[in-house]
C-alpha cells in the first residue's frame, strides 16, 4: 500500500503532459542547435535530447555536453532521480517541479516523504569557464557514477547515468518500447 502511494506521488509530480497549443507552435533553433519550444511569453522551455558520454574526472566535474549548455542555462539543479539517476534541470523547471509537489497535500505521508528525499539532495550549480559541473558526492554515491557516464537528454531534463546502469536499463526498456507506446502516444494527436 505505502509503495503504491509513493508511486502515486511520484506520478502526481511528474506526470505533465506538454501542451504546445497553449504555448504557441513554434519550434525555435538555439545558438547550440539544440531545438525549444516557445511558450508565447518571450521565453522558452528546453527541449534536451541525445545520449553522451562524458566522463567524471578525479575531483567529480563532468563537462556538460555542448548542445545542453544553452538550453540548461547558467544556473541548474541536480537532483535524485528515479530509478538512480541524477536529475540535471534548468533552474525554471526545478522550481516548477518543487511549486507543483508542495502544491499536493501536505496531508499525505507519501508526499511529504518525497518532497524531503527530492529537495534533501537537491543542488545548484554553474557550468565553470571550460563547461564542467560538479556533480556532487551525494549525488554519485546515489546513482552509483564513477568516470563511466551517459548523460540523455529526457525533454525538460537531462540525467545522468552510471553507464552499466543506462545500457542495462535500455535492454530492458527496448524489448517492450512498442507495447509501451501503444500506453503513452494515444492521446498523442500526430
Amino acid at each position: 500500500m505505502a509503495d503504491q502511494s509513493n508511486e502515486q506521488a511520484r506520478n502526481t509530480a511528474f506526470a505533465e503532459p506538454l501542451d504546445v497549443s497553449s504555448r504557441g507552435a513554434d519550434a525555435g533553433q538555439s545558438s547550440m542547435g539544440t531545438q525549444a519550444v516557445a511558450t508565447g511569453v518571450g521565453q522558452s522551455e528546453p527541449l534536451l535530447l541525445g545520449t553522451y558520454t562524458p566522463k567524471i574526472d578525479k575531483k567529480g566535474r563532468m563537462a556538460l555536453p555542448a548542445k545542453m549548455r544553452a538550453q540548461l542555462g547558467d544556473g541548474m539543479v541536480m537532483a535524485r532521480g528515479q530509478e538512480k539517476c541524477v536529475y540535471l534541470l534548468p533552474q525554471a523547471e526545478f522550481r516548477r517541479i518543487a511549486s507543483r509537489i508542495q502544491r499536493a497535500s501536505m496531508g499525505n505521508k507519501a508526499t511529504r516523504s518525497y518532497l524531503r528525499v527530492f529537495l534533501s539532495g537537491a543542488v545548484e550549480g554553474e557550468p565553470d569557464k571550460q563547461g564542467r559541473v560538479l556533480v556532487p558526492q551525494n549525488l554519485r554515491s546515489y546513482a552509483s557514477l564513477g568516470d563511466d557516464i551517459v548523460v540523455i537528454g529526457v525533454g525538460t531534463r537531462a540525467e545522468i547515468w552510471d553507464r552499466e546502469s543506462w545500457d542495462e536499463y535500455l535492454a530492458a526498456q527496448e524489448e517492450g518500447y512498442s507495447d509501451i507506446a501503444d500506453d503513452v502516444l494515444p492521446a498523442v494527436e500526430w
